[in-house]
């Protein structure tokens, strides 16, 4: 197959346009950022210079004129979040009453869908399931792997180990859990990790993806492979973090380490733990990757991230795909309220 570059030409001339656009307005933004600032600066300066030479009173700056070089610093960050975020929310929120062709309104119609159709309802359960085991479940690996390893003789390799998960892409994960998971007929040697252990056991190989409910629990399996390292890493710090006065203290009076567990080290590392589970949260609502690539959705394994795809993009349904979008959203915000909330105290107190 020989390449035509003429037939190629316009798509070339896109992807030219595309990066002379993309240059020019960061280029401009970092222009803006480091020019203005710096006149602001030497305009200041020369003020203060002439002030001094003539004996006047220093100048007083204005809060209203830094009121406008703060805005001015955030503008750049407003216009994306505006570009990026807001109006593509007003936009799926609209079509979110809209039919398919997004042409006519239906009201609350997709959404009344979205609660009546038993493959949706099932969708949303599976989520619901992530959303409950993937925070509490990987939150406790990481607590429970921080507190043994800490200050142990190898401590680095032992966190490195359970950290490199992070380092690999949820469909890199997926991938690789899917040959643990992989099955042969009863008269083929097994090359699936589970498989084989089954086998060598004396039972009999199974499809393990396909069987529901079981294959959404395996899948969940792969999520907390990945985030364990993430909340092992955020507890072990906060766990460093506690004053080793108090920690001396408690060993005086004779605690156990059981009771040092429950009264020293759950109630100082509380506010890493409800980042990590918060945070955790709001990555499992969103998972994608996982059941795109290990099921492609099917088998009841999908959630509602991957439902909201294959709704729009699949079968051309754009208001039950929004629809979808809005109320992930929706589960969303929540979250986010109670962990803004949650700082805010800790500033405060």
């Amino acid at each position: 197959m020989e390449f035509d570059f003429a037939e190629e030409q316009p798509k070339f001339l896109m992807l030219m346009y595309g990066l002379i656009a993309f240059v020019a307005v960061v280029g401009g933004l970092l222009l803006l950022l480091d020019v203005v600032p710096a006149w602001f600066t030497r305009r200041r300066e020369a003020r203060l210079v002439a002030a001094s030479a003539s004996g006047a009173p220093l100048p007083r700056r204005r809060k209203q004129r830094e009121g406008t070089v703060a805005l001015f610093f955030l503008l750049p960050a407003l216009l994306l979040l505006t570009i990026g975020l807001v109006i593509p929310a007003i936009r799926t929120t609209l079509l979110s009453f809209m039919d398919s062709g997004s042409t006519h309104w239906v009201g609350l119609r997709n959404y009344g869908w979205m609660f009546s159709e038993n493959s949706i309802v099932r969708v949303l359960i599976n989520s619901l399931i992530w959303v409950l085991l993937v925070p509490l479940v990987a939150t406790a690996f990481g607590l429970i792997y921080a507190v043994l390893v800490d200050k142990a003789r190898f401590e680095a390799v032992a966190k490195s180990l359970i950290f490199l998960p992070m380092a690999i892409s949820f469909v890199g994960a997926s991938i690789i859990w899917k040959f643990v998971y992989a099955y042969r007929g009863d008269d083929q040697e097994q090359i699936g990790l589970l498989n084989q252990i089954v086998v060598s056991l004396g039972g009999e190989p199974k499809q393990w993806l396909l069987e529901s409910p079981l294959n959404t629990l395996l899948l969940i399996v792969i999520m907390i492979w990945i985030q364990a390292g993430f909340a092992m890493v955020v507890l072990s710090a906060a766990i460093k973090a506690i004053p080793g006065d108090i920690v001396e203290a408690a060993r005086l009076d004779g605690v156990s380490p059981w009771q040092m567990f429950w009264r020293i080290t759950m109630p100082s590392i509380r506010p890493a733990l409800i980042v990590v589970v918060v945070t955790l949260s709001i990555a499992t609502l969103k998972v994608f990757d996982i059941v795109r690539t290990a099921t492609n959705g099917n088998y009841d394994t999908s959630v509602i991230a991957n439902e909201m795809y294959n709704q729009a993009f699949r079968y051309g349904e754009n208001g039950q795909g929004s629809a979808l979008a809005v109320f992930l959203f929706v589960l969303v915000i929540p979250i986010v309220i109670y962990q803004i909330r949650n700082l805010r105290q800790q500033r405060e107190g």
